[in-house]
């Protein structure tokens, strides 16, 4: 450990420079707590109109480190949630194993919740079934996901 004071080597765990007499202890006060906004941890993703999906789509806007991940909702049910086997694998202690499904109905996509702790929120409402439309934000956790149609 090095002092901050005069950049004498000491041993591990000292407390005191063995130089100096400088205090190794790190000093409580200039530490600092981050608190977590929803919105802050980092850059949502918007892509490009030239970019949008064909065909309807999920993409992840801000989560995780995994802002732009698309994923095209071409099955009759697309799962959600923390288990590995997930179609859409949201790797958050706040997303449940099996958070929420995409269904196919008549032609029409619905997000239902699957009985999710910290629930399923579309455009901000906490909700339990809800018919997608065309730039929805879905947020599932940390996760803020959009919903694309063609």
């Amino acid at each position: 450990m090095f002092c901050p004071n005069c950049g004498f080597k000491n041993s591990e765990g000292a407390n005191f420079c063995a130089r100096c007499g400088a205090s190794l202890i790190a000093d409580i006060e200039s530490q600092t707590t981050l608190s977590y906004a929803v919105g802050e941890d980092e850059r949502e993703a918007h892509p490009p109109s030239e970019l949008l999906p064909e065909q309807a789509s999920l993409i992840i806007r801000s989560g995780g480190g995994r802002a732009g991940e698309t994923y095209p909702l071409t099955r009759e049910r697309t799962t959600i949630g923390r288990h590995p086997a997930s179609d859409v694998f949201l790797d958050d202690v706040t997303v449940s194993r099996n958070h929420a499904v995409v269904v196919r109905d008549d032609g029409e996509f619905v997000i239902l919740d699957e009985g999710s702790l910290n629930g399923t929120y579309v455009n901000r409402r906490r909700i339990e079934r809800h018919v997608l439309v065309d730039r929805d934000e879905l947020q599932i956790g940390k996760y803020k996901l959009t919903f694309i149609t063609p």
